[in-house]
């Protein structure tokens, strides 16, 4: 158990009070976050399959850290570093095989002849990855760029520059000249 302090509304005051409270199971957890996870990485990586797969890595790592996890601040932002950590190194790891393979050019599965038609989609993917990760975390998502930031390892400023830099990307291939 963890004590916290508590905001209680008297009146028309605040007061603090220590509770303690008891941390979320990890199937909680899991119930509450494994959606929004899941949306945002496919978003990120365009595959669905890909996305699941990192989603489980994602998961599996904070349940074998579960006693130490449920007791941060906020394990939900750990959970999308997390997440984002896993999609960075599998991105290295196909990248270098494909570099180290001769004229073999990357699949196109299923769902990407769908995404095709969806200009947003077809946008994400001409971006960088941390563009995409940066735009999809505060656009998507819904976090601020301070949180982003701690999720992606870097500074608000940059998350905000990334951000910026992908939305006018995405504006200029759908054609809006705003």
């Amino acid at each position: 158990m963890m004590d916290r302090p508590l905001r209680v509304l008297r009146g028309e005051e605040v007061v603090e009070t220590d509770v303690a409270v008891e941390p979320r199971s990890f199937e909680v957890f899991f119930a509450d976050e494994h959606a929004r996870l899941f949306g945002a990485l496919c978003l990120v990586t365009g595959d669905r399959f890909e996305a699941e797969e990192i989603m489980q890595d994602a998961f599996l790592r904070l349940w074998e850290r579960w006693d130490r996890v449920a007791t941060i601040d906020d394990p939900s932002a750990y959970l999308f570093r997390t997440a984002m950590n896993v999609f960075r190194n599998r991105y290295r790891r196909a990248s270098l095989a494909l570099r180290k393979t001769i004229n073999v050019a990357p699949t196109e599965d299923a769902l990407a002849t769908v995404d095709d038609r969806d200009v947003v989609v077809r946008a994400l993917r001409d971006l960088t990855p941390d563009q995409r990760a940066a735009v999809v975390l505060t656009g998507y998502v819904g976090l601020t760029s301070e949180e982003a930031g701690k999720a992606l390892g870097m500074r608000a400023g940059t998350v905000r520059t990334l951000a910026t830099r992908a939305r006018a990307a995405i504006r200029e291939k759908a054609g809006d000249p705003r």
